[in-house]
């Protein structure tokens, strides 16, 4: 009897572990998630510990670089969070035009605000929800999404809405969560393969993958 309740004990944290911790709420719900990262907001960026020089490197150059033909690009990050990529451009040098930053979290946003160093015109953050964003058709010249993905229970919606908002000819730059753990996120739009094939199937192009992280790889695509 004691080896039941033992074993009952450590599989029932084992799920809250799961739920709560390595999928942070997403199987409990959208409300949930936004809950939890209201709550962890402020000690978000510590518990990533992010490199500046790794973020320039890997997502403000190449997006400075491939947007420097046009005078006045528009940026959209979905699930901006604390404002990674906008703060990831600006290291960079800038863009030259307008970065906006969307997100369910509103204490997630309020941090993204106070850390950007250049907020004004060239940047605005939004609460907005990623699979209805709140803009016109052909928007914006580069869309990105980190390590969000695999979070959101409508993933494929959330990638039809990042199509829908983006320009023809422009950039699409993406997380996408690989390696034995994304077998923990079941019925997500994650793993080595998946989301390529995904754009493919919205008649994406030049799709590429390269390696980003030990959890992430970045893929690269371009709207017809």
């Amino acid at each position: 009897m004691v080896t039941f309740w033992v074993v009952s004990a450590a599989v029932a944290a084992a799920s809250l572990y799961w739920l709560l911790i390595i999928t942070e709420g997403t199987y409990l719900g959208t409300r949930v998630v936004v809950w939890l990262y209201d709550l962890y907001a402020r000690r978000y960026d510590r518990a990533k510990n992010l490199s500046y020089v790794f973020e320039a490197r890997f997502i403000g150059l190449p997006l400075v670089q491939a947007l420097s033909p046009l005078p006045v690009p528009r940026i959209l990050d979905v699930a901006s969070g604390t404002g990674r990529v906008p703060m990831a451009l600006q290291r960079a040098g800038g863009a030259g035009g307008l970065v906006v930053g969307a997100d369910r979290s509103r204490r997630m946003l309020a941090e993204a605000r106070a850390a950007t160093p250049d907020p004004g015109q060239s940047v605005a953050y939004l609460c907005a929800d990623a699979a209805a964003l709140p803009f016109g058709a052909n928007t914006f010249d580069a869309v990105t999404c980190l390590e969000s993905l695999e979070f959101m229970a409508s993933g494929r919606a959330v990638l039809a809405e990042m199509v829908r908002v983006l320009r023809p000819g422009g950039l699409l730059l993406l997380s996408n969560r690989v390696g034995s753990d994304a077998l923990l996120f079941p019925g997500r739009l994650c793993r080595r393969g998946r989301l390529e094939r995904a754009l493919g199937e919205m008649e994406l192009r030049d799709i590429t993958g390269e390696r980003w992280q030990v959890h992430y790889d970045l893929v690269w695509a371009s709207k017809p």
